[in-house]
């Protein structure tokens, strides 16, 4: 039986912005970390799909940090999620993803299903007068929106400022102002930001960016929202006693909290090894290998012979394996980096993996398996060059032809991030130890 979780009341706030690249993840998890150290219960969601951003606002919020999608996740996740925190936190923070309006659907479209107040971070280096037309823009283009102001980031000084705010619209509420603070910014990678655990002085780089933003008032709470009541869904314990060892450090890092809650849910125990670290493959049930940046870590990888002669006798043994995106890329006889140096791998897969110089897909997916339908997304930098038939594609938005999937006996690998709450029940079958091998995967004809 589901769970019914009563209306609750909580400020929170949206931040967006007109674009990528304006700034609103580090002002995001500086508002976090704002108000984290004013000794507030601070919950943090992203829009989208992403990994990397939660990472951050999880480090400066102290609390695990959860995606908030429409398409992937669905309204009567996000609802619940939404809901659940309002009632323990006292303020909910969701960072945008994109422009305020791109994507179907976008940032936008969460703040008027939700009420959530929306404050847009606009770089404003190289703006005058035209900040208060992009101001006005953004919090008329869709009536209805719950736009609440503008902060002004990379602003010059004071002088800059001040005409920047004799700009705005009237009756539109300015946050303030952001000197450009080149210290304060996060460092990036293809993918995006560095993974949380790769920047140094972190919180450090946090709590500089939150003093600044504690002068421009945004240490105060914004109003509260209305969070209606919602059905958080009931999850069997399908998974009870099984054992999964899930790979997971710098190379294998791409894990949304929302899946090992799921897999927690259904009764499943977890453990944690790292491959880099050289940790053995432990003694469990069914193996998941996350997406990440094996790419980066090519040569440390080539040297565990040992963890991949034991994942392929786990493979050949019936047991289940699920390999996503980088760890399907993991697999194959060798990833082949940026630099164009060869790194030989699992080979549980023959062909390779090789990097590319720009987006090779990205979108939402939904892989329609034997077992069931899950959704995810897919966003990576590599293609494949295999002889290995697909079992099956995924199938993207308007029923284009997605990823890829192979299945060799248990093992399910493709370039596609699954999310677990989308459907527990066929998790349960992937990870399960008692399902009857899938339809194996077969090499082309020479």
């Amino acid at each position: 039986m589901n769970q019914v979780l009563p209306e609750s009341r909580c400020p929170a706030l949206l931040v967006a912005a007109p674009a990528s690249g304006q700034g609103k993840t580090t002002v995001v998890a500086a508002l976090a970390r704002l108000f984290s150290r004013q000794g507030k219960q601070v919950r943090v969601f992203k829009s989208g799909p992403d990994f990397l951003d939660p990472q951050i606002h999880a480090v400066a919020s102290g609390a695990s940090v959860y995606n908030l999608d429409l398409g992937m996740c669905g309204e009567t996740d996000a609802r619940w999620r939404l809901t659940e925190a309002a009632a323990e936190a006292d303020i909910v923070i969701v960072e945008g993803v994109m422009g305020l309006f791109d994507g179907t659907p976008s940032s936008a479209d969460i703040a008027e299903l939700f009420g959530i107040p929306v404050m847009a971070v606009v770089d404003a280096s190289a703006m005058a007068q035209t900040f208060g037309a992009s101001a006005h823009g953004l919090a008329s283009f869709r009536p209805g929106l719950p736009f609440s102001g503008v902060l002004a980031n990379r602003v010059g000084g004071a002088g800059h400022a001040a005409m920047l705010r004799d700009a705005m619209p009237s009756g539109m509420r300015w946050y303030g102002a952001l000197t450009r603070d080149m210290d304060a910014t996060l460092p990036e990678r293809h993918l995006g930001i560095l993974q949380a655990a790769e920047i140094p002085n972190l919180l450090a780089r946090l709590d500089r960016f939150a003093d600044v933003l504690e002068q421009t008032g945004l240490g105060e709470l914004p109003e509260p929202v209305r969070f209606a009541a919602a059905q958080k869904p009931f999850v069997p314990r399908l998974l009870a006693g099984r054992r999964i060892a899930i790979a997971h450090d710098a190379a294998y890092g791409f894990i949304y909290p929302a899946n090992l809650d799921t897999l927690r849910d259904l009764g499943a125990q977890l453990l944690f090894f790292s491959p880099l670290a050289g940790d053995a493959l432990p003694e469990a049930d069914a193996v998941w290998l996350p997406g990440g940046y094996p790419e980066l870590h090519g040569a440390r990888l080539a040297a565990r012979d040992d963890l991949w002669r034991d994942l392929h006798a786990f493979i050949d043994a019936g047991r289940p394996v699920l390999a996503e995106c980088g760890g399907m890329m993991s697999l194959f006889d060798t990833i082949v980096d940026k630099q164009g140096q060869a790194h030989g791998l699992a080979g549980v897969l023959p062909g390779r993996a090789l990097l590319q110089p720009r987006f090779v897909a990205l979108g939402t997916e939904w892989l329609d398996l034997p077992e069931g339908t899950l959704s995810g997304h897919t966003f990576h930098h590599s293609r494949t060059e295999t002889d290995v038939l697909p079992a099956l594609h995924a199938r993207g938005a308007d029923g284009r032809q997605g990823e890829a999937v192979y299945r060799r006996r248990r093992l399910v690998a493709s370039y596609v991030h699954l999310y677990f709450p989308s459907n527990p029940q066929v998790v349960a079958a992937l990870f399960a130890g008692n399902m009857p091998d899938a339809v194996a995967t077969e090499s082309k004809e020479p």
